[in-house]
């Protein structure tokens, strides 16, 4: 056990013990910040089941769910191999499997930068876990947890508090000294505000600093000032620029203009000299238009429909002449080229398949859940497991990528929350549950599925 640790908080820390003892593996320890949360959690991870492979995780609003998922497994078992594409339980059951590393304990501090996602996966942990699995939360405001035993950290009493200033400080005034008993009484047994006592000047080291320092405001209003000045001593000679601007787009125009004398009487240049059109002895040369073949662009419609359906005509002659050569039976090369016709429909089938099945998954919200019954590398298995059991209303499947190999995985409905889920795993055969299937977010299924189209 740690040095020191007040009566109060011992009584606690042996009553999350108790509660682990009754059956229940999910505790959540609230309180305000201060009130020495860290330090009990720490007590409890060094006084208590000192058998248990222990994890102690310092949560953070930088870290990311992966980092969390490794760093507790890093901590419970021997050199584990993560798989960041799996869920914290897909991870948690494949090195169960692989090695016994007997009882857990996982303390978290900071609950309250877990994402929704990791607290769903926690707390289905804690509940399905083929092994003994506590885990302890430390967070200031409640969490989106639905069968977690929720403890609450009181502040200190008055003799606790003494008792804590006791241990930190030797030379302590009396409980008569009105700086010290006012002290007290604001501090409301925050032990970070006790601990900010100062002994040699017998005033408490609590310092409010502005969040806006008063410079501050003086310097953007002294610039604000300094550009409108700018604006004003700039503003005439800005009003005569644009002016010149305008005056010169006019005289631009005036120049490209042509008179009505230039375009009244059109002429022709023959041989250098200048001849009118209206003069009677002048005979009007023969002009042919230079108009160059490549220039013209007929939409000649009944063409390009000829082009376009000239593929699906190839395709039924074909069709055709592998029918005539296989009932003959001609020669070898019809009947081959009809098997890989008949293998082009049938993957063209599957492929439609997996395309519906995408675009319901696309078509889903990302935060509703499904339940995940299967995931293996063979179709047939897939076909076989939704046959087996009537899964075809219900069921969908997907393609995934994991170390360079595909999965097929099989999801079960779309729920909008867990307690729906929840029904309808209920729902399931129970050769089907033996599988332990669990609950996927759709937003998931949307990653993995961007991953085959990489």
């Amino acid at each position: 056990m740690q040095s020191q640790i007040l009566p109060s908080r011992a009584a606690l820390v042996d009553r999350i013990a108790l509660q682990f003892e009754y059956g229940q593996n999910l505790i959540v320890l609230l309180g305000t910040s201060g009130l020495g949360k860290s330090y009990m959690l720490e007590t409890f991870i060094t006084d208590k089941y000192n058998d248990f492979n222990k994890a102690f995780v310092q949560v953070s609003a930088q870290m990311t769910d992966a980092q969390l998922m490794s760093d507790l497994l890093e901590q419970s078992f021997n050199s584990p191999l993560v798989d960041h594409n799996l869920s914290l339980p897909e991870n948690y059951y494949q090195l169960l499997e692989q090695q016994q590393c007997g009882p857990c304990l996982w303390v978290l501090d900071g609950g309250r930068q877990l994402s929704e996602e990791i607290l769903i996966e926690l707390e289905l942990l804690s509940k399905n876990s083929p092994n003994t699995l506590y885990i302890i939360i430390a967070s200031q405001s409640k969490l989106a947890l639905n069968d977690a035993v929720e403890i609450y950290l009181e502040p200190l009493t008055l003799r606790e508090s003494k008792m804590l200033l006791q241990w930190y400080f030797t030379d302590l005034p009396y409980d008569e000294d009105p700086v010290f008993s006012t002290f007290l009484a604001e501090a409301h047994g925050n032990p970070s505000l006790l601990l900010a006592w100062q002994p040699s000047e017998h005033i408490a080291d609590i310092i409010v600093k502005d969040k806006v320092s008063w410079r501050l405001h003086l310097l953007i209003l002294m610039l604000l000032i300094m550009l409108l000045i700018i604006g004003l001593l700039y503003k005439s000679d800005m009003t005569q620029w644009w002016q010149q601007y305008y005056q010169q787009e006019e005289a631009q125009v005036l120049n490209t203009a042509i008179s009505v004398e230039q375009v009244s009487e059109p002429v022709i240049k023959q041989n250098e000299s200048v001849v009118t059109l209206n003069d009677p002895e002048v005979v009007e040369p023969d002009i042919e238009p230079d108009i160059e073949p490549e220039s013209v662009h007929i939409n000649d419609v009944p063409a390009i429909m000829q082009s376009l359906t000239e593929p699906a005509n190839t395709v039924k002659v074909l069709d055709n002449a592998i029918d005539n050569s296989v009932k003959n039976k001609s020669s070898e090369a019809g009947e081959v080229v009809s098997k890989a016709l008949k293998v082009e429909k049938v993957n063209t089938a599957e492929q439609t398949q997996i395309s519906q099945d995408n675009i319901w998954y696309m078509q889903q919200a990302d935060t509703n859940s499904v339940i995940q019954l299967l995931a293996v590398t063979q179709q047939e298995v897939r076909d076989n497991f939704i046959a087996q059991f009537n899964l075809q209303q219900q069921a969908h499947s997907y393609q995934t990528k994991r170390n360079n190999q595909i999965w097929w995985v099989v999801t079960f409905g779309s729920f909008e929350s867990i307690n729906e889920a929840k029904s309808a795993m209920d729902t399931l055969p129970p050769e089907v549950r033996k599988n332990k299937p669990f609950y996927k977010k759709i937003s998931k299924i949307k990653q993995e599925i961007a991953v085959v189209d990489q």
